[in-house]
Parts: C-alpha cells; sequence; structure tokens
C-alpha cells in the first residue's frame, strides 16, 4: 500500500478529477440474468459481438447470455469488462428482493447508496470489516432528482434465501434491500477505479409473508419491465454529460 502524500497518489487524484469533467463516452451494463438483461437488449437495439474480447470458454456474451448469478461470475465479468472495454461509468442493474420494515415493496426500484457484504464473516479484528466490505455508490445527485427514485442500501450474498446469521449481518448492514450481486461490483469497481452505480427493483419482499422463491418467480417478468424502464431513463440522462454533471 503506497503511503499518503505520495507523488502517484497525487498524480491518481489529478487525473479522477480529470476525468468527472469529461463527457462519459463509454457505458458498461452489468446484468446477472438473461431475463433482466433482454429487454435493454431490444430497447437500445445492441447487437452481439461476435469477436468478443472475452477469454475464450467464459459463457459471457457481449449485450446477453447465460444467467451468471452470485458474487464469483460476476466478480469476473466485471473484471474482463473493465479490461476490454475501459468504460468510463459502470451501471449495475438488476432485481432484488426488498424489506417492508425499511419502505421496500414490489416494483420499487432504488438508485443503491452503498454495498456490502453480508455472508463473508470473519469475526477477527480488521479482517471483520474487511469481509463486510463496505463501499460506496458513485454520487448521483442530479439524476437522483431526476427520478425522483428512492435510495436505499444495498446488502449482498451468495444464496437467495436468508438464514438467521444473513438476517443479523443484514440489519448490521442497515440494508433495505438484498441481492447477490452488488458489493461484488462494487469491490472490483473500487480496486480499478471506475464509478459505478446501482439500480435495484425489488421483486419480493424478504420479511414477508410469501416464500421468497415463489414471489421472485410470480414478479420477475413484471419487475424487470419496471427496471428497464428505469435504467432507460438513466442512460437517457447520462448521455452527453460528465460525472461531475450526475
Amino acid at each position: 500500500m503506497a503511503p499518503h502524500g505520495n507523488g502517484s497518489a497525487v498524480a491518481e487524484d489529478a487525473m479522477l478529477a480529470g476525468a468527472e469533467k469529461r463527457p462519459i463516452s463509454s457505458l458498461l451494463l452489468i446484468i446477472a440474468m438473461q431475463t433482466e438483461a433482454l429487454p435493454l437488449v431490444n430497447k437500445f437495439q445492441l447487437t452481439k459481438d461476435l469477436d468478443s474480447a472475452f477469454p475464450k470458454g467464459v459463457p459471457w456474451v457481449r449485450y446477453h447470455g447465460v444467467d451468471n448469478v452470485g458474487t464469483v461470475s460476476v466478480s469476473l465479468v466485471t473484471y474482463a469488462s473493465i479490461q476490454a472495454l475501459q468504460p468510463d461509468l459502470i451501471i449495475n442493474a438488476g432485481t432484488a428482493g426488498g424489506f417492508k420494515a425499511k419502505g421496500a415493496g414490489i416494483g420499487d426500484v432504488f438508485l443503491v447508496s452503498d454495498a456490502a457484504f453480508h455472508d463473508r464473516r470473519i469475526p477477527i479484528p480488521v479482517f471483520d470489516l474487511y469481509g463486510v466490505g463496505l463501499r460506496q455508490a458513485f454520487p448521483t445527485p442530479n439524476l437522483l432528482k431526476e427520478l425522483n427514485s428512492k435510495v436505499g442500501k444495498l446488502s449482498t450474498g451468495d444464496s437467495l434465501d436468508m438464514s438467521p446469521q444473513d438476517e443479523a449481518a443484514i440489519i448490521a448492514n442497515d440494508a433495505t434491500i438484498k441481492d447477490m450481486e452488488g458489493a461484488a461490483v462494487a469491490y472490483v469497481a473500487d480496486i480499478l477505479k471506475v464509478p459505478a452505480i446501482f439500480v435495484k427493483a425489488v421483486t419480493d419482499i424478504v420479511d414477508g409473508e410469501k416464500p421468497t422463491a415463489e414471489e421472485f418467480l410470480q414478479n420477475l417478468q413484471a419487475v424487470t419491465a419496471a427496471l428497464d424502464q428505469t435504467v432507460t431513463q438513466v442512460v437517457d440522462f447520462i448521455n452527453g454529460k460528465c460525472l461531475s454533471d450526475l
């Protein structure tokens, strides 16, 4: 780790400040499930990249592909996409479970303020904070005003259901929504210094009466449509703007 105040850190800060003033010319959308992604593929009339820069053998396709859910897959595809595409901004869009006790309802679309993990339990000083991995999303006050969207904290884990241990950690994270990818995207984006924002639509109420898997499948199509609409608004708002305008 470089010491504070060294020349390279100052140069890096200056470079990041300059990047915020340049128009955003490339945008990377990270979406785990094909069902979530295809409406946006159709909306923006995206075409399949037959000469992808991704390594041979991986199950990723630029614009659509098989479902790759969870932190391992999304970490790898985020890293590979950043290396191949050098985006100015990442949008991680997808569905999530919501907590009615925190004001979430089916179909609500949230902009995420920060993301943390709830299933990386390392009860050792310093390592405990590393396990939680709290990271803030790139601040977008003007976008938030434009969308008039809800804002919430996101908690990420590799299981759709919620164990008592996960529940305790989610409460400690003060999360309004939970998913299986967001904090992992935030981690990779942070270490590679690419701004990232997160748009999450609620398919199921985690602290509700219906079984999570049943409610998720019941609402997936309709909620994906709401997600599609919001992400379209986000992309339209970003078009022609700099990071500092968001």
